[in-house]
């Protein structure tokens, strides 16, 4: 099963903080090649991977829109693109349903 939501993009794109959080890991993971993952509070955690360039540190608090990555191709990928993960109390959800919550 496919864990996220792949959205392909030029390398170098900007990424964005979908929610205020604090940054929990931001380095090499094996599969999702460099990584940033941001606890939201409520046992919800974001996972935005494959990134060419890592822009924030563990600790670091950001707010929705912050920029945190630029996409790339990293770890276990074919092409360009950004690879974002919705996880609540540790199990990958449907990344779209939050993403349309937050748009209303």
């Amino acid at each position: 099963m496919h864990e996220g939501v792949d959205y392909m993009v030029p390398a170098g794109t900007p990424v964005y903080a979908s929610a205020g959080g604090v940054v929990v890991f931001a380095g090499l993971h094996p599969q999702y090649g460099n990584m940033v993952e941001i606890d939201h509070g409520n046992q919800i955690i974001t996972r935005y991977a494959h990134a060419s360039m890592l822009l924030v540190k563990v600790g670091e608090v950001v707010r929705r829109g912050h920029e945190i990555a630029r996409v790339g191709s990293t770890g276990r990928s074919t092409g360009n693109h950004l690879h974002f993960e919705v996880r609540y109390r540790g199990t990958a959800q449907n990344p779209v349903r939050f993403l349309e919550k937050a748009a209303s």
